[in-house]
């Protein structure tokens, strides 16, 4: 039980740093080839914050465990905005100017309804994992197109000022492909670490994704939202949770299916679902604005804590305490 330990804290470890290291040739890679910060942050960026997500579950339908593909897709968008925004907005009110996120906002929440629908049956089959994929396509299409149309929206100036600008090609080549090294094999043990302690413990491998996997790989998250809002980038402290939570929802939860596809856990639909649903629905009423700025305050985020926390609470004392 000790070494699958050490290896989910080691592979979290590495993941968390090998994803920035990812994260950081990709953006400097482009920045050199001439891509615009705009397209930059909605598109590398977007994808590179997730990129722990998608390759843990890789690794874990490969291995035969899309419980954990699953649950790590599900709690890793329950993590990002209980978790990560809820205590960004703790740290520093967040207010959203920019009209980019304002017409994410009902993508992320339609693309989260569709995801649901599709997995009333109990089943994430090949047809689902498809049309999953389609959807990823047409949202990265749209983005392209977003970020041509777009620069001269305030979230613009926020992606120029964290991409960067002074990194060699070949520097930048050697971060982008040093870090998906260190990305598969991390995500690998990690995987491995949390799939047996799993057994060891007689809980679902979803329950591990949900809980110790989900907040492990929604780390680089948490630390790019404080930063940002630090740095008064509320949109972008904002925009990577909706770019990543629509990530989660299209790349990485299409993984299972067209990988592993069969049932899961009925728990998912009953408790997991529910709750990434309503919190992205908040997340929707406070963000969007309705014709005036959207705002994430002090007291908001709290709630948004606080939900994450009980339903934690409600994972531990469900399936834990029984044992």
């Amino acid at each position: 039980m000790l070494l699958y330990s050490l290896s989910i804290l080691l592979g979290l470890v590495v993941l968390v740093w090998s994803a920035d290291r990812f994260i950081s040739g990709a953006a400097a890679l482009a920045d050199n080839l001439g891509v615009s910060p705009m397209l930059i942050g909605l598109t590398v960026v977007g994808f590179g914050t997730s990129a722990p997500e998608v390759l843990v579950s890789v690794m874990a339908a490969v291995n035969g465990n899309p419980g954990l593909a699953i649950g790590n897709a599900v709690g890793s968008n329950i993590a990002n905005i209980g978790l990560i925004l809820g205590v960004t907005a703790l740290v520093i009110p967040l207010s959203v100017h920019s009209s980019v996120l304002k017409r994410e906002y009902p993508i992320l929440l339609g693309v989260t309804v569709i995801c649901i629908l599709l997995m009333l049956d109990g089943e994430l089959g090949l047809l689902d994992g498809g049309i999953l994929l389609v959807l990823l396509v047409g949202v990265f299409g749209w983005m392209i197109y977003t970020a041509k149309t777009g620069e001269a929206d305030p979230i613009a100036g926020e992606y120029d000022a964290e991409i960067p600008h002074d990194v060699p090609t070949r520097k930048a080549l050697m971060l982008l492909a040093g870090g998906l090294v260190l990305l598969l094999i991390s995500s690998r043990v990690l995987v491995w670490g949390a799939t047996n302690v799993a057994v060891e413990l007689g809980v679902s491998d979803v329950v591990i994704g949900l809980t110790i996997v989900a907040i492990g790989t929604s780390l680089p998250e948490l630390a790019a939202s404080i930063t940002s809002a630090m740095k008064g980038e509320d949109d972008i402290a904002i925009g990577n949770v909706i770019g990543s939570n629509l990530y989660n929802m299209l790349a990485v939860l299409s993984i299972p299916g067209l990988v592993a596809p069969g049932a899961f856990s009925p728990f998912v639909l009953t408790r997991d679902l529910p709750v990434m649903f309503g919190l992205t629905l908040f997340l929707f009423l406070m963000g969007y604005g309705f014709g005036k700025p959207g705002r994430i305050n002090r007291i908001e985020g709290l709630g948004l804590l606080l939900c994450f926390i009980g339903y934690q609470s409600w994972l531990f004392y469900s399936v834990v305490l029984p044992l």
